[in-house]
């Protein structure tokens, strides 16, 4: 009887358009938070696109990857978590098998960028940490640099379109009653649109899963808490340099590249929490399905946005143009 009532909750909880029980208020909070989402990353890609036509120079590599940051938390905003507020709202739209295999890999490629494009940045600025370093005097030229830069992003971008694949292959169209029997936190927290996994059984899935958790979705975790760990040691290591009255004139760059290491560490340390959260919440309900499941699925959606809502925030406070355009506004 236990187990029935349960597989109920979880139809009820899954089923297309307002399945979840969320009350009006969650709706209009998720829909504030993705109208927020949108309006701050458009913002971010405006100001440092403008600066970046305007002006040329090194020291704009990092404005390029910020922009690409942007330009992924907006295109995820715009392709996903938009759907997913006009379902609330109550529109059923139930896509053909075709539009869902492509609509499902859209929203794997872009998530899947997102992630990477956060540990770039934070691997960016190692690279640029131990450029700088006093042991390391010779500084690449610009356009090396520059060309070196875009290629590493095209092909963060490319990788993950091949990554996306299997979204493709392996989803297809449901109706008014679908549910869903297994969810990557890389794609969606839930049926969106009628679209769900359809793979040739659930042994297949949960592999295909679990390796894209541990390869996709935690490995880059690691790697953005070693990067960052690895900047903050480097920048603690010039400091005693800089006290010490060593390489003075190469240490006056310490207090710029410790703002913007503040930055990247918030930046991470709101995006493992986001991703961890989801993390834990999808694959509770693909490994357990306890009568945990309907709050966490709710909580997994939140958090999903929550970086996107966030990150524009946290770059205004290291970006100097961002502030600025911020405060104009607000004074207006």
């Amino acid at each position: 009887m236990n187990g029935s009532a349960e597989q109920d909750t979880n139809s009820k909880l899954l089923r297309m358009g307002l399945r979840n029980p969320m009350t009006l208020m969650y709706s209009a909070i998720y829909i504030i938070l993705g109208t927020l989402g949108i309006v701050g990353n458009a913002m971010v890609i405006g100001v440092i696109g403008r600066s970046l036509m305007m002006e040329r120079g090194a020291g704009h590599n990092s404005d390029i990857i910020i922009m690409n940051l942007a330009v992924s938390n907006l295109m995820v905003s715009v392709t996903r978590n938009s759907l997913l507020a006009i379902s609330d709202l109550g529109f059923k739209l139930y896509p053909s098998k075709g539009w869902c295999q492509f609509l499902m890999g859209i929203w794997v490629w872009l998530r899947s960028v997102n992630v990477w494009s956060t540990l770039f940045l934070s691997a960016f600025h190692l690279h640029t940490l131990k450029r700088v370093s006093p042991s390391m005097g010779n500084f690449q030229g610009w356009w090396s640099t520059h060309k070196s830069l875009l290629l590493s992003l095209g092909i963060i971008w490319i990788l993950n379109l091949i990554y996306s694949i299997p979204a493709y292959i392996f989803s297809t169209n449901g109706n008014e009653n679908t549910t869903e029997t297994l969810m990557l936190v890389s794609s969606t927290t839930r049926p969106l649109l009628g679209c769900v996994w359809d793979f040739p059984t659930i042994h297949t899935g949960l592999a295909f899963a679990t390796t894209s958790m541990v390869i996709h979705e935690i490995f880059p975790i690691i790697l953005m808490v070693v990067t960052n760990t690895t900047s903050l040691h480097t920048l603690y290591t010039h400091s005693r340099l800089q006290r010490s009255g060593q390489d003075a004139p190469v240490m006056k760059r310490v207090p710029a590249e410790r703002r913007a290491a503040k930055v990247i560490l918030a930046l991470v340390i709101v995006f493992i929490i986001s991703w961890g959260c989801s993390i834990l919440s999808v694959n509770y309900f693909n490994y357990n399905r306890g009568s945990s499941a309907e709050f966490l699925l709710v909580i997994a959606r939140f958090t999903t946005v929550i970086f996107i809502v966030l990150s524009p925030a946290i770059l205004a406070v290291g970006h100097r143009r961002l502030r600025s355009c911020i405060k104009s506004t607000l004074t207006e």
